[in-house]
């Protein structure tokens, strides 16, 4: 019998993540998922027409009402949702807030956007949502650094 798996084409989701410290403090949102409320960096799809960098830029806007600008790039990471089937490709970028516009209206499954310390996202009751969330502030905190220009558009 044959693996029907193998005629369906494979493709990763492609992400984009803003890491924002301010103060010793991360910008997280809490957000509404079909596995309930879960804590994530503010994060999104990749869309067509878009470099990665727009996409950050878009994503933190939306998600937090920040405007942040991309400093560095944190690196690039992948995880699987078994029961899903999905593989998400992340490109964690390094941003600095630079603005806020306290009266935007965040992405409808956006709860609200907060303020942590590293040892409050890995204490908080509230699950992160994936194993990236943690990975990325711990790699923050290690000094991870890449220049923007390690990933080019053509």
């Amino acid at each position: 019998m044959s693996d029907p798996t193998l005629n369906t084409p494979w493709l990763p989701h492609v992400v984009v993540a803003a890491i924002v410290e301010r103060d010793g403090k991360f910008l997280l949102v809490e957000e509404e998922t079909t596995e309930g409320l879960r804590l994530n960096q503010p994060a999104g799809h990749w869309e067509r027409g878009e470099t990665l960098i727009d996409a950050v830029r878009r994503e933190a806007l939306e998600e937090t009402a920040h405007h942040v600008e991309p400093r560095a790039v944190l690196g690039c990471y992948t995880t699987h949702y078994a029961r899903r089937d999905i593989t998400y490709l992340r490109f964690a970028y390094i941003c600095e807030a630079v603005s806020f516009e306290a009266d935007r209206a965040l992405d409808t499954c956006i709860v609200r956007a907060l303020w942590l310390t590293a040892n409050e996202l890995s204490a908080s009751p509230i699950p992160h949502r994936s194993p990236l969330v943690m990975r990325c502030v711990e790699d923050y905190l290690a000094g991870r650094r890449f220049p923007l220009d390690f990933v080019s558009h053509a």
